[in-house]
């Protein structure tokens, strides 16, 4: 069995007790999977929407070597600070790694390591005051089911009732669900850091399943580009259908601010899709909209894009108090799209603002990033 190096630490993904994966100096990750009968075992990250992208760790897959007690062993190059899926693929077979915890991606409970970036705390806990994660169970008419949001409420909620706040919706990407931003992205930690530093106005956050369909979304692995036209209005039309009675249960059953100006919404990658495409169709209830490495719109003409709402500048302008864009510079489609769609807004006189995460791609590591830009702008006007 290949041995620890003594100075690597165990991932904080891993199940408790486990050593490995283990996080090396040069931020490579070794992995260490027990079977003895196997023929043949490799790691496999998780794969990307766009092919050649990496999700952090690489390309891979990555040869395991069996020692003789049965262990397989590897040690990735090293890899990109940050959340990254991945599966042990045994004689072809995708498995977990039974040391690591999983978490909703994919559409399915996914394998992952969370490589620490050097010298961030902005999402991992600290010694300031936390919210609370809770469960929100409501009966969406729409569908005639009972659904499950995930509210985020900030320190001191229940200490002074008579306090109200004001609301981010906070959607998720495609393959993933409610729980997706406190379990991958450490929403909470973000937003509790945030305003202990006095950075971020305190606020609810609430995240719901992106659809108000089938619970198992699809994966968006390479589809065709009519079926992939087809599900962004599937998205799209399922989440306008669940804002409409979301958006009053969260204000019936919380200390809201329970009016537009005091309303966001935001998302990453099918998120954004959908934070554009419903938060700017409906003015009425948001002033502030978020997209994180979400596609560009295929026409940008100011009478046409999103049905027209850029047409009039000047009351765009006065109505969305903030339209944030932002991308990974290690995703180059979404990242030049997004700076395209920003430069031209700026040119047709919109206020916009942009945000580049270095060196990181489509994965959580850039959305976390997105995340602590975009909350501090919110609910100061």
């Amino acid at each position: 069995m290949i041995s620890q190096q003594s100075d690597s630490l165990p991932a904080s993904s891993n199940v408790i007790g486990e050593e490995y994966p283990c996080i090396n100096p040069d931020l490579g990750v070794t992995f260490r999977f027990l079977a003895p009968g196997a023929a043949r075992v490799q790691v496999m990250p998780g794969t990307m929407p766009r092919p050649g992208e990496s999700n952090g760790l690489g390309q891979g897959p990555y040869e395991m070597r069996k020692d003789e007690q049965g262990y397989w062993t590897v040690t990735t190059p090293p890899a990109v600070p940050g959340f990254h899926y991945y599966s042990l693929l045994v004689d072809g077979v995708a498995v977990n790694d039974p040391a690591s915890e999983t978490f909703f991606g994919y559409s399915k409970q996914t394998s992952a390591v969370e490589v620490p970036e050097p010298g961030s705390t902005y999402y991992s806990p600290q010694p300031v005051p936390h919210g609370e994660v809770r469960e929100h169970w409501y009966y969406l008419k729409a569908t005639s089911a009972w659904r499950k949001a995930t509210v985020y409420t900030p320190p001191g909620y229940d200490q002074h009732p008579a306090q109200r706040y004001p609301v981010l919706y906070l959607q998720h990407g495609g393959g993933e669900n409610e729980t997706s931003w406190t379990k991958q992205g450490h929403a909470n930690f973000i937003l509790d850091n945030l305003i202990a530093a006095g950075q971020t106005v305190p606020m609810l956050v609430v995240m719901e399943c992106g659809s108000t369909g089938q619970r198992r979304l699809p994966t968006l692995r390479a589809p065709a580009q009519s079926s992939f036209q087809e599900f962004m209005q599937q998205i799209v039309a399922s989440f306008d259908s669940l804002i409409e009675e979301l958006a009053p249960e969260i204000d019936a059953s919380y200390r809201t601010l329970a009016d537009r100006e005091h309303r966001a919404l935001a998302g990453l990658s099918m998120g954004a899709v959908q934070s554009l495409n419903v938060g700017l169709k409906r003015l009425d209830l948001f002033s502030a909209i978020g997209a994180f490495s979400g596609p560009a719109p295929e026409e940008l003409d100011a009478q046409r894009t999103f049905g027209g709402v850029f047409a009039d500048p000047e009351t765009f302008n006065r109505r969305v108090h903030l339209l944030f864009l932002a991308a990974g510079t290690g995703e180059p489609v979404h990242e030049q799209f997004n700076r395209n769609f920003a430069d031209w807004l700026e040119k047709i006189g919109i206020h916009v603002a942009y945000y580049a995460s270095p060196d990181t791609a489509h994965e959580w590591q850039t959305w976390r990033r997105s995340l602590r830009d975009f909350t501090p702008r919110l609910f100061h006007w």
